[in-house]
């Protein structure tokens, strides 16, 4: 039987009443920012922007966020996931607005401005949204293709840092471009930046697999930053353009959105609005899927809004644009730092955002010291543990088919960009539903009485499937007929957010016409089932009518389908 930790009875509140856990939230604050600061400018350098726009972003994050609620012990900040967005779009934006020819560090000056336009689009954008309480819909994408997008930003962050760590400057911009351009660099790379950069990378590995107290007191980035920093001023003695630039002052780096040039160019509203739309489909599913994450570490077993949360990054997202930062998403590496820092309250970022500032402020001169080298290794840490081994052998493990959607979100996204690939992604599950629920019929169905049309089964897939509800003394019954995959599970989450105030059980009854349940479904069902669990106050769930289903393979989330049919369609069956 598994354990379940012990909940703190007083639960720590946001706002002026989270102010009594000041001692708290400051020290986890201060580390916070620690690791905030190279992962705030690594990611502004790998998006084509200059290092204080990342530092910008990080700082409005903490000042806005912790006003606006949603969210508890999540520490948000410039996106990593995001970076290769907004590089392509500075380069396409940038070219529209000056031609193909221009050098790339124009193309990026150019774009920069106009990228922020879009930022702010997409802020007010989330905030609609959030009013309209549609957050649940991002549950609509397949947690296959989420992966599988993930694992292609962590390999598109990896690539762009390789000019970095061998000090070249490389013409290639996109992912396959940049890995065929490696060898006629190897001959005249830089070798105490390589080598500095590769000691770093090893030594955040290393640091990661040893236990002690060292690494509680600061995670291992923390650490490379500072002995990279210290290798390159008093051993390697590197070049100042292997170096960070950061301005004396804040306000010299800060670079504002172009409005009126946009307005003035009909030219650039299609790239412009395509660009909007992938900033809130990739923000929007990336932040409500670490929030999510986040609360299931939370020691206090506290649970976000997600709209509210939406509404706090499309604010902040807007005034960070503004003021020349770049996207703002919940950040899960610092989120952890916080929660393993002793962080209780959104007040962790304020005091996050409060080192930083100080930082830029009063060493800014230190600051210019870091090598750029030593962020790309921090950066291919990061990008590493999005796609890393272990993912693809999670996905393999859930079943074949959602291997086939990973790989081909993952090819895909590579290729072309991320939201492309998250479609394509979504469509091979789409077409994989189709498939299953039409052997499902034609099992079932057979000659006496017509299969579905394709239209009705398409239709199915995005239907309530929750068709009777009752509450009886305290037991809340919840009937469900027909498929239940991610399209239509936006339903179930808005069902079981919307319990009876006084239900003490919650029942799933899964009639024997439920043909099947995806990986995306079974995964959300087993986070209510510890969600609800019957403590803390909260209902208890349970699901009825799994004896009709058989999973696919033996992962505890493999899709499931009809056990009656399972032999003669042919499916593979898990053997006990």
């Amino acid at each position: 039987m598994q354990h379940t930790p012990t909940v703190p009875t007083e639960k720590p509140r946001n706002g002026l009443a989270g102010l009594k856990h000041w001692r708290y939230d400051l020290r986890s604050g201060f580390t916070v920012a620690l690791i905030s600061l190279p992962f705030s400018m690594g990611i502004a350098i790998t998006s084509g922007a200059p290092p204080i726009c990342g530092l910008v972003s990080a700082i409005i994050a903490g000042f806005v966020l912790p006003f606006l609620g949603g969210s508890y012990v999540t520490i948000s900040g410039p996106a990593a996931g995001l970076a290769p967005v907004l590089f392509a779009s500075m380069i396409t934006l940038g070219q529209i607005h000056l031609g193909k020819g221009a050098p790339e560090s124009e193309l990026l000056a150019a774009g920069y401005p106009l990228v922020l336009v879009a930022i702010a689009l997409a802020g007010v954008v989330q905030v609609i949204l959030a009013k309209l309480k549609v957050a649940r819909l991002s549950a609509i994408f397949p947690a296959a293709a989420i992966q599988g997008m993930l694992a292609a930003i962590g390999l598109m962050i990896i690539a762009k840092q390789i000019p970095l760590f061998m000090g070249e400057k490389f013409e290639g911009r996109e992912f396959w471009t940049i890995l065929a351009e490696v060898p006629r660099h190897l001959g005249s790379m830089n070798r105490p930046v390589f080598i500095l950069g590769v000691g770093c990378l090893a030594g955040l590995f290393v640091l990661t697999a040893l236990p002690g107290r060292l690494l509680k007191v600061l995670p291992p980035p923390v650490w490379v930053f500072f002995a990279g920093t210290l290798a390159s001023v008093f051993i390697l003695k590197l070049d100042k353009r292997y170096l960070i630039e950061v301005p004396s002052s804040i306000m010299d780096g800060i670079v504002l959105p172009q409005f009126g040039t946009v307005f003035a160019h009909p030219g650039l509203w299609l790239a412009l609005g395509y660009v909007v739309l992938t900033l809130v489909l990739i923000d929007g599913v990336e932040s409500l899927a670490t929030i999510a994450a986040v609360d299931r570490i939370d020691p206090f077993r506290r649970r976000s809004d997600p709209d509210r949360t939406l509404q706090a990054m499309g604010a902040s997202n807007v005034a960070s644009s503004v003021l020349g930062g770049l996207t703002i998403i919940p950040g899960m590496v610092k989120s952890t730092a916080n929660i393993l820092g002793g962080g209780r309250t959104q007040w962790a970022n304020f005091y996050n955002a409060c080192f930083l500032l100080m930082f830029v402020l009063l060493f800014s001169h230190l600051i210019n010291k870091v090598p750029l080298t030593v962020l790309a290794a921090v950066l291919v840490f990061i990008g590493y543990k999005l796609c890393r081994p272990a993912v693809w052998l999670n996905v393999a493990r859930v079943g074949t088919e959602q291997a086939v959607i990973f790989v081909i979100t993952l090819l895909v996204t590579l290729t072309t960009d991320l939201l492309i690939g998250l479609l394509a992604g979504t469509a091979v599950k789409l077409v994989l539903n189709l498939w299953l629920e039409s052997l499902w019929h034609t099992s079932r169905t057979g000659s006496d009485s017509p299969e579905p049309s394709l239209s009705g089964r398409f239709l199915s897939l995005f239907r309530n499937p929750v068709t009777q509800r009752e509450f009886t003394e305290g037991a809340y019954h919840l009937y469900l007929d027909g498929s239940l995959v991610c399209f239509n599970l936006f339903h179930v989450i808005r069902e079981l957010g919307q319990l009876p105030p006084d239900a003490r059980t919650v029942q799933l009854h899964l009639s024997s016409r439920v043909p099947l349940v995806d990986h995306t479904t079974s995964e959300t069902l087993r986070y209510f089932l510890e969600e609800f669990s019957g403590q803390d106050q909260r209902p208890k769930l349970t699901i009825e009518g799994w004896h009709y289903m058989r999973p696919l393979s033996r992962h505890e989330t493999s899709p499931r389908i009809a056990l009656a049919d399972v032999a003669e369609l042919g499916l593979p069956q898990r053997t006990d």
